[in-house]
């Protein structure tokens, strides 16, 4: 492999863990905070990635992807206030299978109005032509990802630690029960929690219909899949673990196709048996046991 496509597939890999990443830290904040996996996050990213296709038919593209975060981020918080919080008090296998079940309505809602078959995504003009980076030629959105990515982080970051609806997260991620009777608004905070996530979970599906030019309804499944590994990988309940997870997992995929041309039939495989790996050595994953904070 010649050093300039060795640089290349840094930077793909660098793109594609990072979009892992983002899906990755709204399954790991509502673990941390209710100790369950919301199996419909990944299409949350798929209707973040329909939102700013229509949206972009009425209004320039920038206001059009704030309108698909907005967008998501209700979706978010409506999932949580109709299929979750009912189920506050119930076992924690009710709310996984309210969250299967609200996943395949997502989907197949999805079919019915969107129908199920592929749409080209549009990719504004500047995201499509090419810089010249010494020997290569490198599209913008392979700067973007990374970028957009570590601001929304480290906002992300900001709220959590620095900000009261922040202490609220990570004390009900430490005891919910003594949380509300300090006078928290318990259902308050976990609607923003799942208003954050879901927001990130858009913002990586439109970047993810950039690079990949195509949306359909079950666009969300495998990298909802991928990025649930990456917060495992990470750490679940940690945010910088699903971070790293993210990262972890697309140099994964992409170098181990890169060095080996004849395993891209396998790229998929690759997340799981990472995942195996990683449990076996270290059960609460990379990041799981040195912090102390769930989230």
């Amino acid at each position: 492999m010649s050093f300039e496509l060795f640089v290349q597939n840094v930077f793909n890999s660098m793109t594609v863990g990072s979009l892992y990443a983002l899906i990755a830290i709204g399954y790991t904040m509502v673990y941390g905070i209710l100790r369950f996996i919301n199996f419909a996050h990944g299409d949350v990213f798929m209707v973040g990635a329909y939102l700013i296709f229509f949206a972009e038919m009425l209004v320039p593209w920038p206001v059009a992807a704030l309108i698909a975060i907005a967008g998501a981020s209700l979706l978010g918080i409506l999932v949580d206030q109709t299929a979750y919080r009912p189920l506050r008090e119930a076992p924690r296998i009710s709310a996984l299978i309210s969250a299967i079940g609200v996943s395949f309505l997502l989907e197949n809602l999805a079919v019915v109005v969107f129908t199920g078959l592929p749409r080209p995504a549009v990719q504004p003009a500047w995201m499509v032509r090419p810089i010249a980076v010494g020997g290569l030629r490198v599209l913008p959105l392979t700067f973007l990802v990374p970028l957009v990515t570590a601001a929304l982080v480290m906002g992300l970051l900001y709220v959590v630690y620095r900000t009261r609806p922040g202490l609220a997260m990570r004390a009900i991620s430490r005891d919910i029960e003594t949380t509300r009777m300090m006078g928290v608004s318990i259902n308050r905070i976990i609607a923003l929690t799942f208003g954050l996530g879901s927001a990130l979970a858009a913002a990586a599906g439109i970047m993810w219909a950039m690079r990949y030019p195509q949306i359909h309804p079950y666009m969300g499944v495998f990298p909802g899949f991928k990025a649930f590994i990456a917060a495992v990988v990470g750490g679940i309940g940690s945010i910088r673990g699903a971070v790293l997870g993210g990262l972890l997992l697309g140099t994964v995929e992409v170098m181990a196709i890169a060095f080996n041309p004849t395993l891209s039939g396998y790229r998929d495989a690759f997340a799981f048996v990472l995942l195996i790996v990683i449990l076996i050595f270290m059960p609460t994953g990379l990041l799981g046991e040195k912090n102390k904070d769930k989230i």
